[in-house]
């Protein structure tokens, strides 16, 4: 049998798998790609708690979140949002870079920001969103490309946040994962 945790965004419900992610720790998976409904009711929740805030465009590492960013560019009346590659591409030109570690695949990742969007970003303020933080690796990551790009952070959101909810107060979320540890 499958174990699952329910979470509710919105009045959407969604049974998350649980899957391990080291010996006896496992965490619920939330994939939202190709989810318009799940994201759809994310982005309406999240954009109640963003309202007020001054920033030029939404920044987030790819790929799980870029269906989020995409929804709260539209549903905020933003032109454009900033996606953090992880892979460097020569079109990129002069980019930025930050290494992180992955929870899901335990390994070293490096995220990158493409020339294009260094040149919209300098300068201005921003949001960070991340489907779910859970060790805060990647979200350093972000802050480290953002602070090389002269950006301000005028806040970091997620759906979810993961693990000890204290860690995560400054986070604006929808609600906090717990982490399965087996005795």
């Amino acid at each position: 049998m499958i174990e699952t945790y329910r979470v509710e965004v919105g009045g959407v419900a969604r049974d998350l798998r649980l899957f391990e992610v080291a010996k006896g720790v496992r965490i619920a998976i939330l994939n939202i790609l190709g989810d318009t409904e799940f994201v759809q009711a994310a982005s309406h929740e999240l954009k109640k708690k963003l309202e007020g805030k001054d920033f030029v465009a939404f920044v987030t590492a790819a790929s799980k979140s870029i269906p989020l960013i995409h929804q709260l560019s539209v549903d905020m009346g933003k032109k454009s949002y900033v996606v953090l590659r992880k892979d460097y591409k020569s079109y990129m030109g002069d980019a930025l870079m930050a290494e992180t570690v992955s929870i899901t695949t335990g390994t070293k990742q490096v995220l990158y920001l493409d020339e294009k969007d260094r040149a919209l970003i300098d300068g201005q303020s921003v949001i960070i969103v991340d489907d779910v933080i859970s060790t805060g690796s990647t979200l350093e990551g972000m802050r480290q490309i953002l602070h090389k790009a002269n950006a301000t952070i005028a806040a970091e959101a997620a759906i979810f946040t993961e693990g000890d909810a204290s860690k995560w107060e400054h986070i604006i979320a929808l609600g906090n994962l717990p982490v399965w540890v087996d005795e």
